[in-house]
This record gives C-alpha cells, structure tokens and sequence, in this order.
C-alpha cells in the first residue's frame, strides 16, 4: 500500500540538498573551458595535401562540402614523353549551418588534408557567413592539436614490421651482390 505524497516528499527533500550545495557556474567569456583532447570543433583543411577528388563531397551526408577544381597540363619532362594534368584546387567550402560533424570526411580524405580542430568560437550574426572557404579553413589548421603520442608499451604497427622486414631483406640482397669493382 502506497502512501500518498511520499514521491512529493522526496521530490522536496532533493530540492533541500541542492539548495544547499554551492553552485558551480562556469564564467564562459572569460574562462575558456578545458575540452577534452579529441573534441570535435570546426574542420580544418591543408589546401597542399587536397587533389579534388571530391571523395569528401560524396561521401557527406549533409551535402555540405562545396569543391571546384580545375586540370591543369603539366608539360612531358623528356622527349616524346606525354603530358600530365593533375587538379587544381579553386574552390573548397564547407558549409557549417548545415554541417552534422559527423567526421566522415575527414575519415574519408586518402590524402589527410582534411582535421578536427578543436575551436568552438566561429559563431555568426549572419548565418551565410558560416560558410567557410579554403583561405579561413586554412586559419584553422593552427588549433589543429598535435596527434596523441604512442603508447610506448603498444605492440609496433603491422605496417613498420613489413616495412622493416623488406628493408632487411633489400640490406642482405645488396651484401650478396658483388660490388661494381669487383665484376669483371
């Protein structure tokens, strides 16, 4: 059987105990808060590492990523070589009204031009001012934090120990072969 008014009692005496704790405001303005070292606050961009390959763009389920490029024709560098082009970078935006901060371009980018910055302050009055061209995106690479060292007791990356196995083995080729003044 329940006796009626205990939850009002409860409620109540949770009230009393607030009341009586001190109150922790955080003076935002004029102490910036201490973010944890992975948060996620605006998206930088190295314009030298982007090749246009519109990877970010597709895969960015808000549409929000704006790219154009250009190709631009490298000339042969010996006789009867051919051409190359490869593209130029004219225009790479990110729109963060409608940004989910979702890291999938970031996750995406093969070539690494894209990091989370952790700077929260980009609020506008004008909301098509929060659109941000390459030129302010490259402003941001600055709060970029440096990438979080390596536990010294993890195991070596699979990646180091093949690379280190194939150095060993070119070494051990290049000592069996003869030196160029020895052969006849």
């Amino acid at each position: 059987m329940r006796i009626p008014g205990v939850g009002l009692a409860r409620g109540l005496a949770l009230t009393m105990r607030q009341l009586t704790r001190r109150s922790v405001t955080a003076h935002y303005p004029d102490a910036l808060p201490e973010l944890p070292p992975r948060s996620r606050g605006v998206i930088a961009l190295i314009e030298e590492n982007c090749t246009s390959c519109m990877l970010c763009a597709r895969e960015c389920p808000a549409w929000c990523i704006y790219i154009d490029s250009h190709k631009d024709v490298i000339p042969a560098t010996t006789e009867g070589g051919k051409d190359k082009t490869r593209n130029v970078l004219d225009r790479f935006a990110i729109d963060f009204s409608i940004c989910m901060y979702c890291s999938i371009c970031i996750e995406v980018c093969p070539f690494d031009a894209l990091h989370w910055s952790s700077e929260f302050e980009y609020a506008e009055l004008d909301i098509r001012e929060l659109t941000h061209e390459k030129d302010r995106l490259r402003e941001w690479m600055w709060t970029v934090p440096a990438p979080v060292a390596l536990d010294p007791n993890a195991e070596p990356a699979k990646e180091i120990g093949v690379a280190q196995k194939a150095a060993e083995k070119a070494a051990e080729k290049a000592a069996e072969r003869p030196a160029p003044e020895d052969r006849p």
